[in-house]
């Protein structure tokens, strides 16, 4: 902030002098183009007369009014606002020759109904009558001038005018008579200042609404439409968009007034808030001035329905307020150490105050030696330019800073650089020990968890098996038959189950004892081993002497033929023990079925089961074999 603050000072002294020359310039321009003093007034007698509330006149019977009733006046006439008729009375002197012809310019376009008559000295009767005013269409003119002018006929005597004005603004009669020689000399300089003025300030308006999309600085926006509605509003004074921008409308022209200058103060109080940091200072502040852009724009709808009469009133008032507000923001925010506002109060007094100041003028409150007009063209031009100046140092400073912050922002980059890339090198170091030490330590936990897994299948395995004889186990058969129904429901296959049973085991444990008993059940085991071939085909021990064997994908008679080849070949296997040969026969259940169901596999062992019971009931060492539908 500092170094901005030391920066934007070496621009004082231009800006100064600059605004001295403009101003200067701009006055001296101005005052040469007003009309020479030196040249005579060509007319005398002016008087005026206010109709109020006596019967209306008109161009013949005003001739007959009393002298006595004429009151004298002196141009540039200013009576304030006021919407009665005013009928004003002049002699003009006679013309040098009949080749010859004055004209009669009111120096003040924003007249609603201007109505001239011409009288010789001995008529009663007007000899020329024009109408005139911006309730006509501008192509009505007696002359397509920018301001009311109107052609006196030639005459060797001096002849009576007369002008019948009725305006809802203010009673302005700024008279000038002219030979015509004299009035193209004036306005052919006047027109070419002026409109490079106005080319200047659309060509600021539009150059800065480019800066807008370019910079994305809303400022730029702001200012642009400040200039251009500071633009129009000068050539609505002047009589320059009634001609050339909205000759045809009438009623735009009676509006036009308030909406642009509504307008530009709307957009002075939003470029205000964008350039001057009033929010940072004071919040109340900065709402009013956000208030004002809002009551301004407001205004303008207002203006576009309400009477001119009433709004301009209201927009004086507003515009006085203004004044006051914004000049003393610039100081109060000047004095806070704000550099801008210094320069921002410098410009904006230039034209608030010649803005107040014709505004005063027009309602007849003060007298200016210059006209008001002339006068906003100054303050215009002088606060435009150095607005301008302003705002794009501003800008410039503020890409300083930006640039500054970024070069800030790099080096502060490149310093976190170097460190991420030391905390990366240390990072990666530890890392790579890190990731040795996992390597490490995962390849142990595989050995361990290889070795682990080799005694959970042990575990798995042994806890699958019957200790004493070697066979799969109850435990085992449950899931083996579970899962088997599964398959055999899956792919349609038949799944088929053999239960056996040792006959007389009882007795041979009585007679034998326990040790002969689990012997003929290892000699059982050993024999049902040797006929299962198939790696599919599971033999296990589901109870004392009971057995199962599960045989997949096999139908009822392949189950019943390896049930047989089992009974048969245990019977002629007999058991020697301890010096005892032990015959030993068993009696089998077998059932097949097509599992349909989830429960359908119980079902099956259930039946085999029955089956088993069948055959022990038909005399032992037999064999029973069924579909498990023939229960069904």
């Amino acid at each position: 902030m500092q170094k901005n603050l030391k920066a934007m000072r070496k621009y004082d002294a231009g800006l100064i002098l600059v605004t001295v020359l403009a101003a200067v310039a701009f006055v001296f321009v101005l005052m040469n183009l007003s009309p020479a003093t030196s040249l005579s007034p060509r007319y005398s007698q002016l008087t005026y007369l206010k109709e109020g509330n006596r019967t209306p006149l008109d161009f013949t019977s005003v001739i007959q009014t009393p002298a006595n009733a004429w009151s004298p006046i002196s141009s540039p006439v200013n009576l304030g606002m006021d919407t009665d008729v005013y009928w004003f009375s002049m002699i003009v002197e006679p013309t040098q020759s009949s080749q010859s012809r004055f004209l009669l310019h009111i120096d003040y376009p924003l007249l609603d109904n201007l109505d001239v008559a011409v009288y010789s000295q001995v008529g009663t009767k007007p000899v020329m009558t024009y109408s005139s005013g911006d309730s006509n269409r501008f192509s009505d003119r007696p002359i397509a001038h920018v301001k009311p002018l109107f052609p006196l006929p030639a005459s060797a005597q001096s002849q009576r005018v007369i002008i019948k004005m009725q305006t809802s603004g203010s009673i302005r009669l700024p008279i000038r008579v002219w030979a015509e020689t004299e009035f193209i000399e004036y306005t052919s300089s006047r027109n070419l200042v002026l409109g490079i003025f106005f080319g200047i300030l659309l060509a600021m308006g539009v150059s800065n609404a480019f800066l807008t999309v370019t910079t994305k600085n809303v400022s730029f926006l702001f200012y642009s439409g400040y200039v251009i509605n500071l633009a129009f509003i000068l050539m609505t004074l002047h009589g320059y968009g009634f001609s050339y921008l909205w000759p045809g409308s009438t009623w735009f022209q009676s509006k036009a007034i308030i909406v642009f200058a509504n307008a530009t103060i709307m957009f002075a109080a939003l470029f205000t808030r964008s350039l001057l940091p009033i929010k940072a200072y004071s919040k109340k502040l900065d709402s009013v001035t956000k208030a004002i852009s809002w009551i301004c724009g407001l205004s303008i709808i207002a203006g576009l329905i309400l009477p001119y009469w009433l709004m301009i009133k209201a927009f004086l008032l507003l515009l006085s307020l203004v004044v006051i507000f914004i000049l003393s923001l610039g100081v109060w925010m000047s004095l806070k150490g704000e550099v801008v506002a210094r320069y921002f109060t410098i410009a904006w007094g230039f034209l608030l105050v010649s803005g107040l100041c014709a505004s005063l003028d027009n309602v007849n409150i003060i007298q200016l030696p210059i006209s008001s007009n002339n006068l906003l063209v100054i303050g215009g031009a002088v606060e435009t330019l150095i607005l301008a100046l302003i705002l794009a140092i501003n800008y410039s400073h503020s890409r300083d800073d930006l640039i500054d912050a970024q070069q800030f922002a790099l080096e502060q980059e490149k310093q976190a650089n170097i460190a991420k890339e030391s905390l990366l090198e240390v990072q990666k170091r530890y890392q790579d020990d890190l990731e040795y030490k996992v390597q490490e330590r995962t390849l142990e936990l595989e050995i361990t968890l290889r070795e682990l897994s080799e005694v959970n299948q042990e575990l798995e395995r042994l806890n699958a098996i019957d200790p004493l004889t070697g066979a799969h186990n109850r435990r085992h058969f449950d899931k083996r038959l579970r899962s088997e129904g599964r398959r055999s429901r899956r792919e349609q296959t038949p799944l088929s189950l053999i239960i056996l049973d040792v006959d007389h085991f009882k007795k041979i444990n009585d007679e034998y004892g326990h040790d002969g008993g689990d012997a003929c059940l290892i000699h059982v085991t050993n024999v049902f081993q040797k006929l299962i071939h198939r790696p599919t085909d599971d033999l296990c021990r589901i109870g004392g002497e009971e057995f199962a064997i599960i045989l997949p994908n096999t139908d009822l008679d392949g189950a019943y033929h390896v049930a047989e080849k089992i009974r048969h070949c245990l019977q002629g296997s007999p058991l020697e023990y301890e010096g005892e040969t032990i015959m030993l026969t068993a009696s089998a259940g077998v059932s097949t079925t097509i599992i349909a169901n989830e429960e359908q596999a119980q079902s099956l062992f259930k039946f085999a089961d029955e089956c088993l019971y069948e055959a022990k009931a038909s005399g032992r060492n037999t064999v029973i074999h069924k579909h498990l539908q023939e229960k069904l």
